[in-house]
Formats: C-alpha cells, sequence, structure tokens
C-alpha cells in the first residue's frame, strides 16, 4: 500500500469491500453471525471511506451519483445484516464489480496518460 498510487489504492478498496461482502455472504450461509457482522462490518467501512474521498468540486454529478450509490450500498448492508438476509448482500456485490471494472479501466488509462497518479475518488471518476 505504500508505494500504490491513488488509483491502485481505490482498486483494493474496492477489492476488499467485495471480499468482506463475500466473507458476510459465507458466514450466513454456515449461520456464523459473529462473521456476517464482523464481514459487513469491514465492507460498511470501507464503502464510508469511499464516501468520505469524493470531492464534490472536482467530481460533479459524478459524485453525486457515487455517494447516492454509496448511500444504498450502505443500506443494503444494515439491511443484510440485521435480515441476516443474502439478497441484499448480492447487490451491493454487483454494484461494487461493477464500479471496481469501470476504476480498472480508468485506472489502465490514466496510467498509459503518463498521470502517475492515476484517477482517484476525488474525481468522481
Amino acid at each position: 500500500v505504500k508505494t500504490a498510487n491513488r488509483g491502485q489504492i481505490l482498486i483494493m478498496l474496492y477489492e476488499a469491500a467485495i471480499k468482506n461482502v463475500k466473507k458476510a455472504s459465507l458466514a450466513i450461509d454456515k449461520k456464523d453471525i459473529p462473521g456476517k457482522g464482523t464481514a459487513i462490518g469491514k465492507a460498511h467501512d470501507i464503502i464510508n471511506e469511499l464516501t468520505n474521498t469524493l470531492n464534490f468540486e472536482v467530481g460533479g454529478d459524478i459524485a453525486v451519483n457515487l455517494e447516492r450509490l454509496y448511500n444504498f450500498m450502505g443500506e443494503q448492508l444494515v439491511k443484510a445484516n440485521i435480515e441476516g438476509s443474502k439478497e441484499p448482500l448480492e447487490t451491493v456485490q454487483k454494484l461494487l464489480e461493477t464500479l471496481l471494472e469501470g476504476w480498472r479501466v480508468a485506472v489502465e488509462q490514466a496510467n498509459k496518460q503518463g498521470h502517475g497518479q492515476g484517477p482517484g475518488p476525488d474525481q468522481g471518476k
């Protein structure tokens, strides 16, 4: 992480959130309530961090739309935790995977153009 640029860190955050959503889903299958809560809590923390790094001045409408998606995902994680339901987790996982693919393309393009930092969440994508 110490040598990663902003784009790489963003990708790592998405990957970690997806990993924790998957862990939560497995914990529900195993009836592991503490494990479910821990994994959902970690995913929620990552999504909160993604929300906190948005820059609305630079990102404009894209940052606003990302904030809405992040808020929706947070609500779905809470719902999954309270209800012990996998459906909200599946929704969050699909959204995170879609956003991750978009960010991967953006980071790759930025790196090809010689912008060493790559896009960051403050750029709103």
